[in-house]
């Protein structure tokens, strides 16, 4: 958490807040959040005096994009960016400031101190780690159950792993990922190897409708997730399956059993996705 529906709601709420903005210069109170460059002065004074042209999403890294640099970041389980005036408190956990020349600040937060930050030349953020080897974007015209079915349809490991690992889908977390299979009614522990073409037809489409329906309402906050103007998601509330472990499938009644799969808590319902 965040996953995509959340970083793209931080990106569209970014592109309305921070877009024409030029930075005057930048506060680094956590070093270890800066991962390229190694040296957090150089890193302060490259950013300086650049206007921010666009911000954009690559599975659940925010690309925020300048004139001539590229700032990649991960917001891993709790990061937050935020808008501020300059003369407002400066929060516990604001490890990264960035000071704008209009005298607002764009804050980064992150409680469990586990986010990252890439700065690239532009264009060099593709061609390198952590962005070079991710894989389908489930949200572009390109993700199609065929292409789903060629990344993910010939590993012996359960569906649930094939979905989590981002070098083959990228952005779809646990709880997407909980959601989709049970909208499509696959066990998920399902090998990804024995799902068949029509399954993965309507496995494709489960994951596009549900990943839709969560960007259309914000997300989800399910522990701390907000937006870059502190708004909470609703799409915790459309949940079907994620979380209501011993409570009774919407479709058969059935109670919905927790496991581990992949080595994260898993929900399904027994009757509704059978293994097979």
């Amino acid at each position: 958490m965040p996953e995509l529906p959340e970083v793209e709601t931080i990106k569209r709420t970014l592109n309305e807040l921070i877009v024409d903005k030029h930075i005057d210069h930048v506060t680094v109170n956590l070093p270890r959040i800066i991962q390229r460059p190694d040296d957090i002065q150089a890193f302060a004074m490259e950013l300086a005096d650049h206007r921010i042209t666009g911000v954009e999403r690559r599975g659940k890294f925010l690309r925020i994009l300048l004139d001539g640099l590229v700032l990649v970041s991960h917001l891993r389980m709790e990061g937050r960016y935020g808008l501020y005036s300059q003369h407002d408190p400066v929060e516990k956990h604001t490890h990264v400031i960035f000071h704008f020349k209009d005298g607002t600040e764009l804050r980064y937060q992150d409680v469990r101190q586990f986010g990252t930050m890439h700065l690239f030349p532009a264009g060099q953020d593709l061609l390198e780690k952590p962005l070079n080897k991710l894989g389908l974007e489930p949200m572009d015209e390109a993700f199609t159950p065929e292409m789903l079915r060629a990344a993910v349809g010939t590993r012996s490991t359960s569906i649930k792993a094939a979905l989590l690992n981002q070098a083959y889908v990228v952005g779809i977390g646990n709880i997407y990922v909980d959601e989709s299979l049970f909208k499509a009614g696959i066990h998920p522990a399902q090998p990804a190897k024995s799902l068949t073409d029509s399954q993965f037809h309507v496995l494709h489409e489960a994951i596009v409708s549900t990943l839709g329906a969560s960007i259309q309402v914000g997300g989800s906050s399910i522990k701390s997730f907000v937006n870059g103007q502190g708004e909470t998601g609703d799409f915790q509330h459309q949940l079907q399956i994620y979380g209501r472990n011993a409570k009774p499938c919407i479709n058969c009644g059935t109670l919905i059993e927790k496991s581990v799969v992949a080595g994260r808590g898993t929900h399904h319902c027994p009757v509704c996705q059978p293994l097979r």
